[in-house]
């Protein structure tokens, strides 16, 4: 991984050497994981939960979306997810909810800054 593609993904919001700690310095390996988040089907699932003011969907999805998030050092977005599943747990779903804008914004320039690195 180049300097630039370090830049470009610290700027989408995830911390690249933490990142790279714990996928013990296998670039390859964090590129792969990364290239997965861009996949997954559980922020789909979230707004869909939070759409349908599903409470336990919503905790179930935000809570998995933070341990991901977590695990990749994405560290926006889990500040992002921390705060919602705060929220949902403490049943103030309309807080939860009004967090969505800000997590898409917060996934879309993460996704950006993945696909710039790596297409």
């Amino acid at each position: 991984m180049d300097i630039m593609q370090k830049q470009l993904l610290t700027a989408g919001g995830i911390n690249v050497e933490d990142a790279l700690g714990r996928f013990m310095n296998n670039e390859m390996l964090l590129e792969r994981f990364l290239k997965k988040f861009l996949n997954d089907t559980t922020l789909p699932a979230l707004q869909q939960a939070i759409a349908a003011k599903d409470i336990q969907a919503a905790l179930t999805a935000s809570h998995t979306l933070k341990g991901m998030c977590g695990n990749l050092s994405m560290t926006t977005l889990f500040h992002l997810f921390t705060q919602q599943v705060t929220a949902l747990r403490e049943d103030r779903f309309s807080d939860a909810a009004d967090m969505m804008p800000d997590i898409l914004a917060a996934v879309e320039t993460a996704s950006d800054a993945i696909r710039g690195c790596w297409g």
